[in-house]
């Protein structure tokens, strides 16, 4: 299974435990320190008996500005954009469009391929095919007594 990577903390807080149990999240959502924002990508996460396929929501972002890497078990897709720049002769009336960046991780099972991780990026979705293998099964070798 593939699960959000989040790296243990040296500090926990008091009340995360009670909060988890109130409202099934960590504390740090409410705080406004989750690495779940608004400017995060939404992600979709499948699994069929051949692959996982992480699905990331990046609209406004090309494939040239989004980076995905697999080290160790852990899969992480970053993504940063500029912000546009008003030319000598005009000026911005309204500006919303302003520069972004994002990272999303994610922890991986063993039991994947990571040579054969696959990407393309349509119509504004990002889907990185992660191709599953066979778990290695134990060599049992009977051993003659001399």
């Amino acid at each position: 299974m593939i699960t959000k990577y989040r790296p243990q903390t040296t500090f926990v807080h008091p009340f995360t435990d009670l909060v988890n149990g109130m409202f099934g999240r960590d504390i740090s959502h409410f705080l406004g320190h989750d690495d779940v924002g608004h400017a995060t990508p939404r992600v979709n996460i499948t699994e069929t008996p051949e692959k996982f396929v992480v699905s990331l929501r990046v609209p406004g972002f090309a494939k040239e500005e989004l980076k995905i890497s697999a080290e160790k078990n852990t899969l992480t897709v970053k993504g940063e954009k500029s912000s546009t720049t008003a030319s000598e002769n005009e000026r911005f009336l309204r500006r919303e469009f302003q520069a972004a960046a994002f990272s999303r991780s994610f922890q991986l099972p063993e039991t994947v391929n990571f040579d054969a991780i696959t990407a393309e990026h349509v119509n504004g979705v990002l889907n990185v095919s992660i191709p599953k293998i066979e778990p290695a099964k134990p060599v049992t070798r009977e051993i003659n007594i001399a």
